[in-house]
């Protein structure tokens, strides 16, 4: 796997490869050399590890005096009961009621005051907040409301308030296109390319295994498609196969029965005793088993809209041509 980030300006370009998301090769042209030199040198983290650092004013948490950080989520979600009539029980059911996230430009703070500009964090998958707050506002009715909930199939049990922030400080890992902006600061941003765009703060390599992980799901559940396709094509293979077999099998036999009907014509034989009990025209020329009655014409036999005895109305197993010396 291999992802590019590119750090570029007007004049000059930089392509930062990561291999196997585990080891990263920089490749300097003698122009970015020359403004490394100049600049004094380009501020590196290893592996877009940093800890964080807001710009201006962090986010206050309005629970916890003293807390702070850069992306807050506040969220209130309602927590009742539903009466499921399917299984005669009560079963848990909850919903999101208010979801409200602040963020503030924040720089991910590396080895000797080296710094890297976050762009659009929420566009981001992750990063993992702490819970710094939690509260259960349990539900509180009467009578009536019981008589109501019980009616209508809704146990109210309460809200749950929760506050989630990253806190100033924290470690961060950011997988993303790194650019260096005409301001001079390097800033790291969701790629241009559509591929994602990452902040964890569970470190680069748990990053990354977790990303194998879900690569060997997709690869697992991709070799059950093919198989589950492959196993689908052989069984509609296998039923065609049959469905033909059934006729040649039908075609051979009719085949067999014209031409037996053919030699009586030629040989001049007349039975009118014999004539089929269905269409009262042809002779009978076949024997049905296993209840052995010999009845109708091959024709009137496949004409019957179910394989069942015109006469004692058993189940046809088989048939047999009848020969008549």
């Amino acid at each position: 796997m291999l992802i590019q980030i590119t750090i570029g300006s007007l004049d000059s370009s930089w392509t930062l490869h990561l291999f196997n998301m585990s080891s990263f090769c920089v490749q300097k042209s003698r122009e970015e050399k020359e403004f490394e030199e100049e600049d004094g040198g380009f501020p590196h983290l290893d592996n877009g590890d940093g800890t964080v650092q807001p710009i201006g004013e962090p986010l206050r948490s309005p629970f916890h005096e003293g807390t702070v950080g850069v992306i807050q989520t506040l969220v209130l979600r309602e927590h009742k009961l539903v009466w499921n009539s399917s299984a005669r029980t009560w079963t848990d059911s909850k919903r999101v009621l208010h979801q409200h996230v602040n963020a503030v430009p924040f720089n991910l703070l590396g080895v000797n005051k080296a710094f890297v500009r976050v762009l659009c964090p929420l566009e981001a998958t992750g990063p993992n907040m702490e819970i710094v707050h939690e509260k259960f506002h349990q539900a509180n009715y009467g009578f009536t409301d019981l008589t109501g909930q019980y009616l209508c199939g809704e146990k109210p049990k309460g809200h749950l308030e929760t506050e989630e922030m990253l806190k100033v400080g924290a470690s961060l890992t950011a997988v993303g296109e790194l650019i260096l902006d005409t301001d001079g600061l390097p800033k790291i941003r969701p790629p241009t390319d559509g591929s994602e765009y990452f902040l964890s703060t569970d470190g680069f390599e748990t990053l990354r295994l977790e990303q194998e992980g879900k690569a060997g799901v997709f690869r697992v559940l991709a070799c059950v498609c093919a198989l589950a396709g492959v196993a689908l094509l052989m069984w509609a293979g296998r039923r065609y196969y049959r469905q033909l077999k059934l006729w040649w099998e039908q075609e051979n036999m009719r085949s067999e029965f014209e031409l037996m009907g053919a030699g009586e014509e030629e040989n001049g034989v007349e039975v009118p005793e014999n004539v089929c009990v269905i269409c009262l025209s042809n002779p009978r020329g076949c024997v049905l088993l296993d209840c052995g009655h010999v009845c109708c014409c091959f024709h009137c036999y496949q004409a019957l809209p179910q394989p069942i005895c015109p006469i004692c109305r058993q189940n046809i197993k088989r048939v047999v041509p009848l020969y008549q010396a």
